[in-house]
């Protein structure tokens, strides 16, 4: 898949998509720095309380006694518990409202730009790779949006918060209980530059996870058909263990890392507490009950939560390695130019012109060479020739899944290069040898991109496509759901669905690609009746392995190893006694007339 290893700034990029909503994203920052600041008040109150039983309370209470005090300081505590409640309900409702829109955005952008890709990128990509970037990978972004991100927040509103409380009350304390930070930030720096790539390594995991179980669901016919259960099965299985291998190798590392980490609070924790002991015993000036249970609190809330950095740059770097993936994915250029100004035909009446067309994939042999023939707009015109002759590939060029390698195809006069592709396919109605069904109705398969089509129009569309007596018996009708792919239709029900999307789509080129292929041979004849009927009006192009279909066509064009072997009508070919001739007595041999 042609994606940069290394996409710049991925995480940046990332929070970009928050300027959209900058007003939501700044106030929940506010809402969850107000809600920190509220939770770390508790062990200020408790020193304030304890202070005050010993008549010690600070100066801004009102006047009364140690019980008044008490009362004044719980009245406060529940006012305090009850703001931080509250801003912790609007902060979690604005990040995780936040992180649902940024990926809704990104996976759409993701999308969008994988419909502006060439066909070849999909025909050298892996389907399950790419849905794992559309659904794993933004879903993990999703995920430490919704969390991490406002817990990476808390710990710094926490260090700068409690570090100032701990150092206005006494900094030597304060200073031998912070002493454990450097070592916990330096060893989550540590952790996350060793948990990086194991995290890279696991995105790939699940993306070739995802290919190989897609690619054997959809292929399960065929799999059951020659008897591979065992060896899929087995072929699942090392992918599998491959993904289970790159977690374990993750888990080893992430499950040392909070151990480790709190042998260093220990130190930190224990050392403030004894030395602010110590100095209460000695009666030092400053260091009160209340100050030393303040200190034992706030050092509390402020050593264990940083042990959570380790949990937070773990999900961070897991974040990361999507994040990689998706501006990845992003960044692949689209490799079919797009016309600045494009030069559209109008009207579009479907003339062709192919000049000097030659093709290859990438490197390899060339598919078509030196291909010269013009198309006058409302003939129908059609293509033979072996297996391989790169007939297929003509209307992968016309259709401009492909550029040329050499030469040009124009319509109406104008070279598609300079056409706008929408507008190009709009104007193209094809029929695949290869029906590829939605999930949905039969109506809405026919009407599919012309969804505003009425059931008349429907029904129409598939009475000429010899399609509607069939539907009509079907216990719902036009409404009945059709599957994935269409597997509840047979081949040539398919292909006829096929047939009458593109009569209903009614553009001025028809493409019919082996259209009667799967079709049987009364089904067959019924649509070659009707052949002058559908072309009538429109240019159309006709490829058949089966003559018969295209015998009526005004022109056939017969190719060979890539290169226009012959051209004319059945009857002229047939006389030439060459390639057509040759094909037409192998399809009638049992027959004893042409």
């Amino acid at each position: 898949m042609n994606t940069p290893l290394t996409p710049s700034r991925p995480m940046g990029r990332l929070f970009r998509y928050l300027t959209n909503y900058r007003r939501k994203f700044s106030l929940s920052v506010g809402y969850s720095i107000i809600n920190k600041l509220l939770d770390l008040m508790p062990p200020i109150l408790t020193a304030w309380l304890l202070d005050s039983l010993m008549g010690e309370g600070p100066s801004w209470l009102l006047p009364g006694d140690a019980w008044s005090h008490a009362l004044q300081v719980a009245f406060l505590i529940v006012i305090i518990f009850f703001g931080e409640s509250f801003f912790e309900w609007l902060y979690q409702l604005g990040f995780r409202t936040l992180a649902q829109q940024v990926q809704h955005d990104l996976r759409m952008d993701t999308y969008r730009h994988l419909q502006e890709r060439e066909i070849a990128f999909f025909e050298r990509s892996r389907t399950g790779n790419l849905l794992a970037i559309l659904n794993d990978d933004i879903n993990q972004l999703e995920r430490f949006l919704n969390s991490s991100f406002n817990e990476l927040l808390h710990i710094f509103v926490l260090v700068i918060f409690a570090s100032i409380a701990l150092f206005a009350e006494n900094w030597q304390m304060a200073l031998v209980g912070v002493s454990a930070i450097p070592f916990i930030i330096g060893g989550s720096l540590f952790y996350q530059k060793l948990i990086a790539p194991r995290y890279a390594r696991m995105r790939e995991a699940v993306g070739e996870l995802s290919s190989r179980l897609e690619n054997n669901l959809a292929g399960i016919l065929v799999i059951k058909s020659f008897g591979t259960e065992k060896y899929e099965r087995q072929r699942v299985e090392k992918t599998s263990e491959e993904y289970r291998q790159a977690n374990v190798k993750a888990i080893q590392l992430n499950s040392a890392y909070v151990p480790l980490i709190r042998v260093f609070i220990t130190f930190g924790f224990a050392g403030s507490l004894l030395l602010g002991s110590y100095w209460f015993i000695e009666g030092k000036e400053g260091i009160t009950l209340g100050s030393l249970a303040m200190f034992a609190m706030m050092i509390q809330r402020l050593l264990w939560p940083v042990t959570r950095l380790g949990a937070i740059l773990d999900d961070f770097e897991r974040a990361r390695a999507s994040a990689k993936r998706i501006f990845g994915l992003l960044d692949s250029p689209k490799e079919l130019p797009i016309a600045q100004i494009p030069q559209n035909p109008a009207p579009f009446v479907g003339g062709v012109a192919v000049k000097d067309v030659s093709f290859q994939y990438e490197a390899e042999v060339p598919i078509l060479q030196n291909l010269n023939f013009q198309i006058t707009a409302g003939q129908t015109i059609g293509i033979a020739g072996p297996t391989g002759a790169g007939k297929t590939t003509l209307i992968k060029l016309l259709l401009r899944l492909y550029d040329v390698s050499d030469g040009s195809i124009q319509i109406d006069g104008i070279d598609i290069r300079q056409i706008d592709l929408t507008y190009l396919r709009q104007h193209i109605a094809l029929v695949n040898q290869d029906t590829y069904l939605f999930h949905g109705t039969v109506r809405e398969n026919i009407a599919y991109g012309k969804a505003d089509a009425s059931l008349e129009a429907v029904i129409a569309a598939a009475k000429r496509a010899k399609l509607h007596d069939f539907v009509d018996g079907l216990p719902n009708g036009y409404d009945t759901i059709v599957g994935e792919r269409g597997i509840k239709l047979s081949g040539g029900q398919r292909q006829r669905l096929s047939i009458a999307r593109a009569i209903l789509k009614d553009a001025p080129l028809l493409i019919l690609d082996e259209a009667t292929s799967s079709v049987d041979s009364e089904t067959e004849r019924a649509i070659q009746q009707n052949l002058e009927q559908l072309t009538q009006g429109r240019t159309a192009i006709i490829i058949a392995h089966r003559l018969s279909t295209i015998r009526n066509a005004d022109r056939i064009l017969v190719l060979r190893d890539g290169k226009l072997d012959e051209s004319g009508t059945h009857d002229e070919l047939i006389a030439a006694e060459a390639t057509y001739a040759e094909l037409w007595r192998v399809q009638t041999a049992p027959e004893s007339h042409v």
